[in-house]
């Protein structure tokens, strides 16, 4: 007689017996226990979107769909590419010319299925803003993860008028090192060639006070101290870059849809998935900690306790 062994039951989603709180304060139980049941409440009533879920955004994504954000849009044009394996959490063995945006939004659906996720497969750009961003939308953050200079300054002065929080990402290729990540006032980065970039075209493209009267950005940034790393380009570039990316529905090869085709780059970066996540994930609780607030559980410092420093 066979006896099924105790390891071999299926594992569920449900409680073995009856539990006081609510299912889904379960799932998150050891978030709840940092935030308190009242932050985390607040997190389950939140509506976030991100810009942009690429190496940077669909790490921000994973972090907030794993804290519990109630609402998630998320907003891509792209499609994965065989290229993007080292650093996208979507690009896997068979999804190679779908969706980033629906692959991610599947995915959160899996984490959180109490959450109401939408997946846009969309270009920001300002001639599209008030469809992708309304001035009614109102939502509790966003996040911007998008890699186009125009387009990523429009998005942060959209969001400054309309009084809509929201954290930039600056570049996060060419780099090795994830200790030196940051989170600064836009207008407080340094050694950053894209956040220069972006404020060059918030002065001088969108008005933004210059000089002295410019005072902080009131944007929080994500940079990195480390210094860019100028690519070695590889044996197979000998013959001049080669593109990998599915082809579009005409029969062009690329992602040649006028947007940021990587055919049209006069530089292809490197990028490592230590730095893309860990600039995602920075993302990601600056966005919680803000919407949390107060109510989250105390340092020994906040609670007025004495912290020991040891000696060395």
């Amino acid at each position: 007689m066979q006896h099924d062994h105790p390891h071999n039951h299926e594992i569920t989603d449900e409680p073995r017996r009856p539990v006081r709180s609510r299912p889904n304060q379960r799932r998150f139980d050891r978030l709840v226990r940092l935030t308190s049941e009242a932050g985390f409440d607040a997190l389950e009533a939140a509506h976030v979107i991100v810009f942009g879920v690429g190496g940077v955004g669909g790490f921000a994504v994973e972090g907030l769909a794993r804290s519990g954000i109630g609402k998630l849009t998320l907003v891509d044009y792209d499609v994965v590419c065989a290229t993007n394996v080292n650093r996208q959490i979507q690009a896997l063995q068979g999804t190679v010319g779908q969706s980033k945006a629906e692959l991610l939004a599947e995915r959160c659906r899996k984490i959180n299925p109490q959450a109401t996720v939408v997946a846009v497969q969309a270009f920001y750009q300002p001639k599209d803003a008030e469809a992708l961003l309304p001035e009614d939308a109102k939502p509790d953050f966003v996040v911007d993860a998008i890699d186009h200079i125009a387009a990523k300054a429009h998005l942060i002065d959209r969001c400054k008028r309309l009084g809509i929080p929201i954290i930039t990402s600056m570049g996060a290729a060419g780099k090795l090192d994830p200790t030196q990540v940051r989170l600064a006032d836009l207008f407080a980065t340094h050694g950053d060639p894209l956040a220069r970039a972006i404020r060059k075209h918030l002065r001088q493209k969108l008005k933004w006070p210059a000089g002295e009267d410019s005072g902080p950005a009131g944007v929080l940034a994500i940079f990195s101290l480390e210094s860019r790393r100028l690519p070695i380009p590889p044996s197979w570039d000998a013959q001049g870059f080669e593109c990998l990316c599915p082809s579009s529905p005409d029969g062009s090869w690329g992602k040649d849809n006028d947007y940021h085709a990587c055919t049209d780059r006069s530089l292809i970066e490197g990028s490592a998935v230590f730095v893309t996540s860990v600039f995602g994930m920075v993302a990601a609780s600056a966005v919680v900690r803000a919407i949390v607030g107060d109510r989250a559980a105390k340092t020994a410092i906040e609670r007025g306790a004495e912290v020991r420093v040891d000696a060395a």
